[in-house]
């Protein structure tokens, strides 16, 4: 069964101030109470980014089920995919194993240290990764 970064680890990554350059293919949920939780992703077909007087918006294209043409970009959190949380690591992550508990991803800490982090889910445990290392 696949997996997918929590909600709660993505307003935390958001809130550390880990930053979205939307793109398509990118996950998000809109952080409205009703909506939140609900993923969409971002598609050429469906779901664009728009750029309006400055300000960025995805517009959703012939959506029939609710009524919702756009939402601001702080109105979306970004969920990260799993090669988007590596990349945004960088040189920084040094390992990535498979243990009993789920995943220990091994990253390279502010003064030099191996820092370890484990998680069941291994989207997760990069973003603990990143959150750590920030």
């Amino acid at each position: 069964m696949a997996h997918m970064l929590s909600v709660d680890l993505a307003q935390r990554l958001a809130a550390a101030g880990v930053m979205w350059h939307p793109a398509p293919g990118d996950r998000f949920t809109i952080t409205a109470e009703q909506l939140l939780g609900d993923v969409f992703w971002i598609s050429e077909l469906t779901i664009e980014l728009h750029h309006y007087g400055g300000q960025s918006v995805l517009g959703f294209n012939g959506t029939t089920e609710w009524a919702l043409d756009s939402v601001s970009l702080d109105q979306a959190l970004w969920i990260p995919r799993e090669d988007q949380l590596r990349e945004l690591l960088g040189d920084r992550l040094l390992s990535v194993h498979r243990n009993a508990a789920g995943w220990r991803v091994v990253t390279q800490g502010i003064g030099g240290d191996a820092l370890d982090t484990d998680d069941a889910d291994l989207e997760c445990a990069y973003a603990r990764a990143l959150l750590a290392a920030t």
